[in-house]
C-alpha cells in the first residue's frame, strides 16, 4: 500500500447521480472534495440510463396542482407494509430545494414533460404529469478533457450508436419505417453520430443520463472537484472513538485519504455480486438466477461498512427495481444484455411462460412486470419467459434490440437473441414452449385484441399503459392481434435497475450500525442505501430522483453534523439539522 496521504474535507465514493450531487454541493459551500470512482469511467449507472428522476413536489407539479397529500397516499399504496414516513418525508420536504438549487447553481438542467404518467396509474393518488424531470440534451464538448472520461451508452440500448430520449424523440424512431418524415429525423441524428463518432471517438450530443452526468462532471470540474477514476476504496477508517475519518485507496490513487467532514458511500449496490443476491434474493438461492445490466454494483457499500456496523436493510417488499432483460452472445463471444423497458407494451408483442400462458400485464412497469415474472417461476430452477410477436409487430416494432424492417434479422439471430419460424407451432417447439398452451394464450388474446380489449390483465386500460404503446395505434396503443407468420421470440430473464434493499440510514443519511445508532461520519446514498420507497417504483426515476435529493442534502448538512459531533452536542440536537 502507499504511504501517501491526501486531505481533503469529503471524500465520496462512487461518481454516479447520488455521489456527484453529494460532491457539488459540499464544493459549493467551499468544502475541498475528492470522487473516488474504481471504474475507468465516470457516471456510474446513471450514465447509462434513462437520467429520469422522480421528483415529486418540483415546480411543474405544484404549478399543476399535485398535493402533498396525494403524493404520499401513492407512495404509501406502492409501499404498502414497508412505507418508511420519516424517510418520506424528509425526501418530499427537500426535493423543491435540491432541484432548484441544481438547475441554479449548477450547469444542470431539466425538461419537464407535459407527460409522464406515473408507473401505477390505477393507484390513488397517481398523476399522469408533475412529477418525473428528465434531463436535457447537452453537447458533450462543453466537458474538455473529461470528454471521453465519461461512461459510454449501455450499446445494447442505442439505435446504431444513438440514444433515443422517451417521449417525442423515441416518438419519431418508434416510426421511421412508416413515415418519410421520421425517417429523414432518424436518418439525421444517426448521420450525425455516425460522423461525429468516427472524426472524435464519440458523438456530441448526449442524451437521458449520460446528459445528466455531462452536466453535473461539468459542474464538478468547474468547482475543482478532484475526481479519481481507476481508485477504488479498499477501507473506510475510523478514529478512536468511532468517527469515520478517511479511507484507504488503491489503484491509481493509491493511499490514504483524511476526510474531515466524513466519507459517503454512493458506489451503487450488490447487482452484481452472486453471494449477496443469494443471501437477499429469493429467486436467486445460488447467485446464478439474475442478470443485471448496472455497472459497478459489486456490493462495495455493504463490504466497506460491515466492519463498523453498517448493515442491510431489507424492510422492502421487494429488494430491488426488477427489470427483464435478454442475455446473449456477441460475435465476440462477450456476454451482451438488453434491458426490455417498454419494448412488450407495444401492439402485437405478448409474454408467456414455459407453459405458453401469458402471465402479467407487458404494459405494467418492468418492476411490476418483474414481480409477476418471479412469482410465476417461483419453485422452478430458473426465471426466464419469453416475448413473443408475429411479423407485423416485428417488421412495425422490432423487439428491443431486434431492430424492425428494413434492418436484417441475420445477426439478432445469429447471437441468441431473436428466434424465428414460419408457424405458432414451430416457433414453440424451438423455444421450448408448450404448443397446446401457446396456441390457446393466442387464441384467447387476439380475440380481445381485436376490439382492442384485454379481459385478462386488462392490458392498455389506463394513460401509463399508452405512453409504453403506440400513441397512433388503434383501437387501442397497446393491442393488435398475433395472426401473421412468420412468427418470432426473444428469451427474457430476470435482471434489475439497483438493489432497493441497501444499508440502513437515518434521515440524514447516515449509515446505520447493528444498535441503529448513526456511524458518526459515514454517510449511504443511491442504489448503496436502502431504497424510500419501500420496494415499491412509483415512476420514471425512481432510482435517480432520490439519489439526487438525498445526494445534495449530505453534501449540504456534512458539515454541521460534523460540528455537533466535536462539540459532543446530544444526538436529539440533529432533528434542528
Amino acid at each position: 500500500m502507499s504511504s501517501k496521504t491526501v486531505k481533503c474535507d469529503l471524500l465520496v465514493i462512487g461518481s454516479g447521480a447520488a455521489g456527484m450531487a453529494a460532491a457539488l454541493k459540499a464544493a459549493s459551500e467551499g468544502h475541498s472534495v475528492i470522487v473516488a470512482e474504481k471504474s475507468q469511467w465516470l457516471g456510474g449507472t446513471t450514465a447509462i440510463s434513462g437520467g429520469w428522476a422522480w421528483v415529486p413536489g418540483n415546480k411543474q407539479g405544484v404549478a399543476q396542482g399535485d398535493t402533498r397529500q396525494d403524493i404520499e397516499t401513492y407512495i404509501r399504496a406502492l409501499a404498502k407494509d414497508c412505507y418508511k414516513a420519516e424517510m418520506v418525508d424528509t425526501f418530499l420536504d427537500e426535493v423543491p430545494e435540491a432541484i432548484d438549487w441544481l438547475e441554479r447553481d449548477t450547469d444542470v438542467e431539466f425538461v419537464y414533460p407535459e407527460m409522464a404518467p406515473d408507473y401505477q396509474m390505477d393507484a390513488p393518488g397517481a398523476k399522469p404529469s408533475g412529477r418525473a424531470i428528465s434531463g436535457k440534451v447537452v453537447d458533450a464538448r462543453t466537458l474538455g478533457e473529461n470528454r471521453l472520461r465519461l461512461r459510454p451508452y449501455l450499446d445494447t440500448y442505442t439505435v446504431f450508436g444513438y440514444m433515443p430520449e422517451v417521449g417525442p424523440d423515441i416518438a419519431q424512431f418508434l416510426h421511421a419505417n412508416q413515415s418519410w418524415k421520421s425517417f429523414a429525423y432518424v436518418s439525421k441524428k444517426l448521420l450525425k453520430t455516425w460522423v461525429e463518432t468516427v472524426l472524435c471517438r464519440r458523438s456530441f450530443d448526449r442524451t437521458n443520463g449520460n446528459s445528466l452526468m455531462v452536466r453535473m462532471v461539468s459542474s464538478a470540474a468547474k468547482l475543482g472537484i478532484r475526481m479519481w477514476t481507476e481508485t477504488p476504496v479498499t477501507k473506510i477508517l475510523q478514529s478512536e472513538n468511532g468517527v469515520v475519518t478517511g479511507a484507504v485507496l488503491g489503484g491509481v490513487h493509491a493511499g490514504t485519504v483524511e476526510a474531515r467532514l466524513g466519507v459517503v458511500i454512493a458506489a451503487g449496490g450488490y447487482s452484481s455480486d452472486p453471494a449477496l443476491r443469494a443471501e437477499y434474493w429469493g429467486h436467486d438461492p445460488h447467485g446464478d438466477n439474475h442478470f443485471t445490466p448496472t455497472v459497478g454494483h459489486d456490493g462495495d457499500n455493504v463490504r466497506l461498512a460491515a466492519p463498523l456496523g453498517g448493515h442491510v436493510d431489507t424492510d422492502v417488499h421487494e429488494p430491488a427495481a426488477w427489470a427483464p432483460v435478454t442475455v446473449f452472445t456477441g460475435l465476440r463471444g462477450q456476454q451482451r444484455i438488453f434491458p426490455h423497458l417498454r419494448a412488450f407494451g407495444l401492439p402485437g408483442l405478448i409474454a408467456v411462460n414455459r407453459k405458453g400462458e401469458r402471465f402479467a400485464n407487458e404494459s405494467s412497469s418492468y418492476h411490476d412486470f418483474g414481480m409477476a415474472m418471479i412469482q410465476d417461476n417461483a419453485g422452478q430452477d430458473a426465471t426466464f419467459g419469453y416475448i413473443i410477436a408475429d411479423s407485423k409487430a416485428m417488421n412495425k416494432y422490432g423487439i428491443g434490440y431486434a431492430k424492425p424492417w428494413p434492418i436484417p434479422q441475420g445477426y439478432f439471430k445469429k447471437t441468441g437473441f431473436l428466434h424465428k419460424a414460419d408457424t405458432v407451432e414451430e416457433l414453440a417447439r424451438e423455444i421450448g414452449v408448450d404448443v397446446a398452451g401457446l396456441k390457446k394464450t393466442l387464441a384467447e388474446f387476439n380475440a380481445g385484441a381485436a376490439k382492442g380489449e384485454d379481459p385478462k390483465f386488462n392490458r392498455g386500460s389506463n394513460w401509463f399503459h399508452h405512453f409504453k404503446g403506440d400513441m397512433e395505434h388503434q383501437p387501442n396503443p397497446n393491442l393488435e392481434p398475433l395472426d401473421k407468420g412468420p412468427y418470432y421470440a426473444a428469451k427474457i430473464e430476470m435482471g434489475d435497475l439497483g438493489a432497493y434493499s441497501g444499508l440502513a440510514v437515518d434521515r440524514h443519511s447516515q449509515v446505520l450500525d447493528d444498535d441503529n445508532q448513526p456511524i458518526p461520519g459515514l454517510f449511504a446514498a443511491g442504489s448503496a442505501a436502502v431504497s424510500i420507497f419501500g420496494g415499491g417504483y412509483p415512476g420514471y426515476g425512481a432510482n435517480i430522483g432520490p439519489a439526487l435529493v438525498f445526494g445534495y442534502t449530505i453534501g449540504r448538512d456534512a458539515e454541521i453534523l460534523a460540528s455537533l459531533r466535536s462539540e459532543s452536542v446530544e444526538p436529539t440536537v440533529l432533528e434542528e439539522v
